[in-house]
């Protein structure tokens, strides 16, 4: 009976956390949609996307899962500093060395990850820079950070091209700053998406009438970005480079697309789990609970069974054609939703807050 008495409690609790009152389902349920939109850009070779063929409508992962990924990594950092009234005083130097802390972890993170030989690109370095940079920004609120992100993503994209045109990157040392720096997501134009998750961070998100908000002004923004693309006449090199919509590409309709397309998912996402369907999600959500764990195991799993059946961890082709994408998404989401009935926390998640935490004590001591 004490058993029963403490699984009961243990499971009591565990809920309540995913599930009680300081937790926005919605939030979780866009995390795990964009947890598993980077396993198919890793694990499927996506076909260009066309409406009028349903079989290459998952292509709507390439690029935008990552958006999605880092817009939600400044919703989060909004809602741990605050959320619509910013920390201030010495609450705010903590969040900082809170913050900076993560960013650090997540860093070494993602160049372990990198030396696993796995073949993608590694987003946690670029998450950890995206992070720091983030600090001086904490005590704006939504309206002020939305325009900064604006010009960042209206700005930079001109800029980056020609960063991304340095004879640099072409040498071996460059090649290495690639890798450490997760210039496959520069954060030059990145910080973008990261503010404009800050900024949705700040504002109410438990009121439907801003869900709806970020979803009418989400699909307006991707509806802009895409018809422009869709519509864009063939230019100089340069200008190409600038005014596309393409994955990955940085191009200033990639930025205003792609980030309309994730404010839209988190808007959509929020509405959805003011419905009975939040119980339907509670798997996805599960994942979203814990994004970072999610991430890394599914390189780790990669890693390890590329190497054992392939010799070789990073032969894309050859663990493609293992056909993995569906035992890795059902394994994640058994195990994430075991993890977070029966243990609570992911394990990153909890290793990270433990020792940011301590750091912050540290820094308010």
């Amino acid at each position: 009976m004490a058993a029963e008495a403490e699984l009961t409690g243990r499971l009591a609790r565990n809920w309540n956390h995913l599930d009680g009152p300081g937790r926005m389902a919605g939030v979780d349920l866009a995390r795990g949609l964009a947890v598993l939109g980077m396993f198919a850009a890793h694990l499927i070779a996506l076909p260009d996307f066309s409406w009028e063929d349903p079989a290459t409508w998952l292509d709507v992962a390439s690029g935008r899962s990552s958006i999605l990924f880092a817009t939600l990594a400044g919703l989060s950092i909004g809602l741990v500093t605050g959320g619509s009234a910013p920390v201030a005083g010495a609450d705010l130097q903590r969040a900082r060395v809170r913050l900076g802390t993560r960013a650090g972890l997540i860093w070494v993170l993602g160049i372990l990850l990198i030396a696993t030989g796995v073949p993608v690109y590694v987003i946690l370095p670029a998450y950890g820079i995206l992070f720091l940079l983030s600090l001086p920004f904490l005590p704006l609120r939504s309206r002020a950070l939305f325009a900064v992100a604006a010009v960042l993503a209206a700005v930079m994209p001109f800029v980056q091209v020609v960063l991304d045109a340095l004879p640099l990157w072409k040498t071996e040392s460059g090649a290495l700053l690639d890798a450490v720096l997760g210039w496959h997501y520069p954060f030059t134009v990145w910080i973008a998406f990261l503010l404009c998750g800050l900024g949705i961070g700040r504002l109410d998100l438990r009121s439907p009438r801003i869900a709806a908000l970020l979803l009418a002004a989400g699909a307006a923004l991707a509806a802009i970005g895409y018809g422009l693309a869709a519509a864009a006449a063939p230019g100089p090199a340069y200008w190409n480079a600038v005014w596309t919509a393409a994955p990955h590409s940085t191009g200033v309709l990639e930025v205003v697309g792609s980030g309309g397309f994730a404010m839209g998912v988190i808007g959509l996402c929020l509405l959805v789990c003011r419905t009975p369907l939040r119980w339907i999600a509670v798997p996805l959500r599960a994942v979203g609970s814990m994004p970072l764990t999610a991430y890394t195991a599914q390189l780790v799993v990669w890693a390890i069974v590329a190497g054992i059946v392939l010799g070789d961890p990073g032969d894309l082709t050859g663990f493609r054609a293992l056909e993995p994408f569906w035992p890795m998404v059902w394994g994640t989401v058994i195990a994430c939703t075991a993890w977070a009935l029966l243990l609570g926390r992911g394990p990153l998640e909890w290793a990270v807050a433990r020792i940011a935490d301590a750091a912050g004590r540290s820094a308010a001591s």
